[in-house]
């Protein structure tokens, strides 16, 4: 099939390369210039283990294309992927679509025979509704059909979700998009993913729902593991415990820092906004976000417990993205830890396999490590803020010659007792 993915972020590349390598015909349409030369030579902008040696493969296959002109990709196209930004909007806990709509009005100058017009973007119910009414200005309602597909990828294991999914989401009004898209995604139905057909305002309800239950999951175990600190129980054992439960089950158990990324604080905040438009109390949700945001200044009150006084103590930053296995740094718990840390007087080095983060240039004394040792050494404190394979077996006393050293593990990646052993005092999350 003729495919063109609109927007090269996250969901639009990672949809649309996977999509080129099922034997699709793809276009990938961004307005950046400077990107889309990138991309043409296989340069990535994302950090996504696998997905540079997919682009390359494609492009080398012609299957996979990249173009600034929209127009010219929309009529070369059967069905388009709308897939640009949705943040929310500044003052307010409500989606930002106005880069929703303004793809929408530009797919309308440019549709000469059937199309298929998918919100691939994570949307909030009724924007399918109002994207048709924006299409149909211009265009006759034969022409086109609005469907809802999200997307549940996570960032760090992106391909494998969308080659091995667990579901597959189509939300259409009408039989006929019904029909293509579920031979569009028969490879992966094939493969055992469970294809979900419903209606669009359904399908825009499932993405955020989703999102909103795991983000409810991390703020829930966050809170057993406050407890924990104060019984003198393991939140690893609470969390084996409770996950073996089927009915519960064991993923997004792992107590840690706040939730971060590009899709749970945003949807969070959208779904609440939704509802409250429509009169609905999502008291739940509130509270989540509500303990969520107040996540990050939990674990600096357990800092200062640890640590006393801050000034001139060397502190040595283990990973700084909000999760492992990509270079996503929006809301992470960095960027509230690190400031703190250096207004009162702390000298500070990170690590992290993804490089050094501009978010931190104009923060006084960080400085950006090019290794685990050199970030490491003369160290009085480490902080192990991200579950990157690369600190799960790192040997602290040999790289660290302080006998006083401190070891706060956020991520709970190491066995209190083996670190004590070495003499090393140990200070983990929900222990």
């Amino acid at each position: 099939m003729k495919l063109c993915m609109i927007g090269t972020g996250y969901v639009g590349l990672v949809s649309g390369v996977c999509f080129s390598d099922l034997g699709n015909d793809v276009i990938c349409v961004d307005k950046d210039n400077n990107k889309i030369n990138n991309l043409k030579n296989g340069k990535i902008p994302i950090y996504e283990p696998g997905l540079e040696e997919l682009v390359k493969k494609n492009i080398k296959n012609n299957r996979l294309n990249f173009s600034t002109n929209l127009k010219e990709s929309v009529r070369k196209s059967d069905i388009i992927f709308i897939c640009v930004g949705t943040p929310t909007k500044k003052n307010s806990n409500s989606a930002d679509l106005s880069q929703v709509y303004s793809v929408g009005k530009e797919i309308s100058k440019s549709i000469n025979k059937f199309k298929i017009i998918i919100t691939k973007s994570t949307v909030p119910v009724t924007t399918g509704d109002d994207l048709e009414k924006i299409i149909s200005k211009k265009v006759n309602k034969r022409l086109f059909s609005v469907v809802s597909n999200p997307e549940f990828l996570r960032e760090g294991e992106a391909i494998r979700d969308f080659i091995y999914p667990d579901r597959v989401v189509v939300g259409s009004n009408e039989e006929k998009s019904k029909k293509i898209l579920r031979n569009l995604y028969s490879p992966l139905i094939s493969k055992g993913a469970k294809y979900v057909s419903t209606n669009r305002r359904a399908a825009e309800l499932i993405k955020y729902a989703s999102n909103a239950f795991l983000a409810t999951k991390i703020t829930f175990i966050n809170e057993i593991a406050n407890l924990c600190e104060k019984t003198g129980i393991d939140v690893e054992d609470i969390s084996i415990g409770i996950g073996l439960d089927n009915r519960i089950g064991s993923r997004f158990l792992r107590a840690g820092p706040a939730y971060g990324g590009s899709c749970f604080p945003k949807d969070t905040k959208a779904i609440v906004s939704t509802a409250d438009k429509f009169k609905s109390n999502l008291s739940v949700i509130k509270s989540v976000i509500k303990s969520n945001q107040n996540r990050s200044d939990l674990l600096l009150k357990r800092l200062h417990s640890i640590i006393k006084k801050f000034n001139n103590k060397k502190v040595s930053f283990l990973g700084v993205t909000f999760k492992a296995n990509t270079d996503d740094m929006r809301d992470s718990s960095s960027l509230k830890i690190i400031p703190y840390l250096s207004k009162r007087g702390a000298k500070i080095k990170y690590y992290d396999p993804t490089g050094s983060k501009k978010e931190f240039n104009n923060v006084k004394n960080v400085e950006y490590a090019n290794s685990i040792q050199n970030c490491i050494s003369g160290s009085d404190v480490i902080i192990i803020h991200t579950e990157w394979n690369d600190f799960k077996s790192i040997n602290f006393r040999k790289l660290s010659k302080n006998k006083k050293l401190i070891i706060y593990d956020m991520r709970n990646i190491f066995s209190p007792t083996k670190i004590e052993k070495l003499g090393i005092k140990y200070f983990g999350i929900g222990r």
